[in-house]
């Protein structure tokens, strides 16, 4: 069996934003040359999430107007977690949303349902946070 590693950085200009990673996992894929197996993207910080779903910007806008409903951001007292920082929203945010996911790898390409795609969401922007892809397989 191969193991392939790979990260991904980002630094989001905002606070929150969606941010579509399919086209980077699959080319990690293609690096790998795995063609059977898993592969597993994670973020690697308590405030950002990677989860799959459709690449459609109504969506977005519906995630962004429920998670803000669940979690607001402000005001920042509300949160016991505030103190010396002001991302408590961004940590239940993450919760939310999720740590990972794990797609199948059938004949060399990510084995994804009808619409499906990887985002990365960042919930406490303005700094390099990163994603990790692993990908094992033969």
């Amino acid at each position: 069996m191969k193991s392939f590693r790979k990260e991904l950085w980002f630094e989001v200009p905002q606070r929150r934003a969606f941010i579509n990673i399919t086209p980077q996992v699959e080319q990690a894929l293609k690096e790998s040359g795995i063609r059977e197996g898993l592969c597993l993207v994670n973020a690697m910080h308590i405030s950002a999430s990677v989860f799959i779903n459709d690449n459609e910007s109504g969506l977005h806008q519906d995630f962004e107007v429920w998670l803000e409903k669940l979690a607001p951001e402000k005001p920042h007292s509300q949160y016991r977690h505030n103190v010396g920082e002001d991302n408590a929203d961004a940590h239940l945010k993450r919760t939310i949303m999720g740590r990972e996911v794990v797609v199948a790898v059938t004949n060399g390409a990510l084995d994804f349902g009808p619409w499906e795609c990887i985002f990365y969401g960042e919930f406490d922007g303005m700094r390099k946070k990163r994603v990790l892809i692993k990908i094992i397989g033969q």
